[in-house]
């Protein structure tokens, strides 16, 4: 008797979990998809292009890992919600994180596959190369991760996810400043590098504004390894701040290189939109680091929440920047779509165009006069290994 009722209770008991773990799932798709767009003059496959790294040196930072996750979790959310049989389909060429390699994927989208819009390419030395094809064919190309400053003025098709560095470092630097009081600052930038250059020359430009010394400027190029010259020079002249610009996969190096120089916790690293992944990578000699972002996995939202568990349980690791980034990006593009209720380049871009206030993970987003992103910056630290709200 005791055996029937522990069996009948073991059952319900499994019932129950089974319909709250539905009513969990059912809750998360509502929470990234609050609202079902209509669809009338939208049917079966809409083909949209990506231009990726699934090769080369950036396939773990720019590539697979973080932005087709994101653009593959984002495709499942919007085509598991709309209604009829209309569902996107990504056209993929690998780009190799190189201009070389963006050139070759974008002239096969526009020109074989003939997509109407092309996400990506990741980097900026590839979008200002890129970009004035897709505008001259009257394609919408938009980059979820790339940063350079005026790339988004090249013309009224090409948009971007991601701040600029002429949002995200001026402001943090004024932020940074007021707390930790740097007077004179170092800087290191890969000179082979778009965005690291005009990351660079941006935050100088801050710099100068606040009335703080640059006391020396380092460079190195993309395929280097060793930083130690530099960083012992760096050390040398004695810097209250150092301000690193450069890609993911050089960052750790050049946190870990620092500290076995000599270079004391007490001199902070500050690092433009800096992943989680280098965090891991540079280990303790990351903390301490801070950052200006666009995003951060802190947000207590409701959406970015709803975002970060999904992830968790589709890909067992944490998102980061790059795959927020470009989550959110196909979010964006396909509620133009559906608004513009049409395939067609010019109709995206129109839509792309009006967007406003729109809910993302990234927060209210909303497109300025050039197509660069309009939402909240945020300023991090890593305490304890993770990222954690500056203050």
């Amino acid at each position: 008797m005791n055996i029937r009722r522990f069996t009948r209770f073991a059952l319900v008991w499994a019932i129950v979990v089974f319909i709250v773990g539905l009513a969990a799932c059912d809750q998360i798709q509502r929470l990234l998809l609050p609202t079902t767009p209509q669809m009338e003059g939208l049917k079966g496959e809409i083909r949209i292009g990506a231009s990726l790294p699934l090769t080369g040196r950036f396939v773990a930072t720019y590539g697979y890992i973080p932005m087709q996750q994101g653009f593959e979790l984002a495709r499942e959310d919007i085509n598991d919600s709309w209604p009829g049989d209309a569902k996107i389909t990504f056209i993929i060429e690998d780009d190799r994180g190189t201009v070389e390699g963006a050139v070759e994927a974008f002239n096969k989208l526009i020109h074989q596959a003939g997509v109407p819009v092309i996400l990506g390419p990741g980097l900026s030395s590839q979008a200002e190369e890129v970009f004035p094809t897709a505008q001259q064919n009257e394609v919408v190309v938009f980059s979820p991760t790339s940063g350079a400053s005026g790339l988004s003025a090249i013309g009224d098709f090409v948009f971007r996810a991601a701040l600029t560095t002429d949002v995200l470092i001026p402001s943090g630097i004024k932020i940074t400043q007021a707390k930790l009081s740097y007077q004179q600052v170092a800087t290191i930038y890969d000179e082979s590098d778009l965005y690291s250059i005009d990351s660079d020359t941006v935050a100088r430009a801050a710099f100068a504004d606040s009335s703080i010394k640059v006391l020396i400027t380092e460079t190195f190029h993309s395929d280097d390894t060793d930083f130690i010259a530099q960083l012992a020079r760096i050390k040398e002249a004695n810097p209250d701040a150092i301000f690193i610009s450069a890609l993911s996969p050089d960052i750790s190096a050049i946190l870990i290189q620092g500290r076995q120089v000599g270079i004391p916790d007490s001199v902070p690293f500050i690092v433009p939109e800096l992943p989680s992944d280098e965090i891991q990578a540079a280990g303790d000699a990351a903390e301490g680091v801070i950052t200006f972002t666009g995003w951060a996995s802190t947000a207590d939202t409701s959406r970015n929440q709803a975002f970060i568990q999904k992830y968790r349980a589709e890909y067992g690791i944490e998102p980061n920047i790059f795959v927020a980034q470009a989550y959110a990006a196909v979010h964006i593009l396909a509620s133009a779509i559906a608004e513009a209720q049409s395939t067609g380049p010019t109709a995206i871009r129109d839509a792309l165009t009006d967007t406003k206030n729109f809910d993302t993970v990234l927060g209210e987003f909303s497109f300025n006069a050039v197509g660069d992103a309009v939402y909240d910056p945020v300023v991090l630290i890593v305490e304890n290994g993770e990222f954690q709200i500056f203050k």
